[in-house]
């Protein structure tokens, strides 16, 4: 599968690097080939950076990552609780905030969300049972 820290994601961190900090591999377009989906933000020393969620894929027989998709843009102030692939599905427990007056040390929104490859893009789609705070 690809390897996310050979990746170079699109986020600008200054002074400090992006890393990432969850992962999920599997086939999410049924090629028969594995995915790899990494959570990543700059690593800040203090309070909790913003998360993009970023899909990788491999060509064969090189060692590069190719980010194939963005499905979360650290611009929209996400975090991300955990991650999961299943069932060739993108599964994610989200945090976030209903306006820019909440503090943002105190995610306000309590969410869940689903993508799934369908017609040459990822759609998202909020499984059942999601709920805000």
């Amino acid at each position: 599968p690809p390897d996310p820290a050979k990746a170079d994601f699109p986020l600008t961190c200054g002074p400090v690097k992006a890393i990432v900090v969850k992962k999920a591999t599997g086939d999410l377009d049924g090629d028969h080939r594995p995915e790899t989906v990494a959570v990543v933000h700059c690593d800040s020393p203090m309070g909790t950076p913003p998360d993009g969620v970023y899909v990788l894929t491999q060509a064969a027989g090189t060692t590069t990552p190719r980010i194939v998709a963005t499905l979360i843009d650290p611009k929209d102030s996400i975090t991300v609780r955990d991650i999961a692939v299943r069932d060739g599905a993108i599964a994610a427990h989200l945090y976030g905030y209903s306006s820019p007056d909440v503090p943002r040390c105190c995610p306000d929104v309590n969410d869940s969300a689903k993508w799934q490859w369908k017609n040459g893009s990822f759609v998202r789609s909020t499984p059942a049972g999601a709920h805000s705070v």
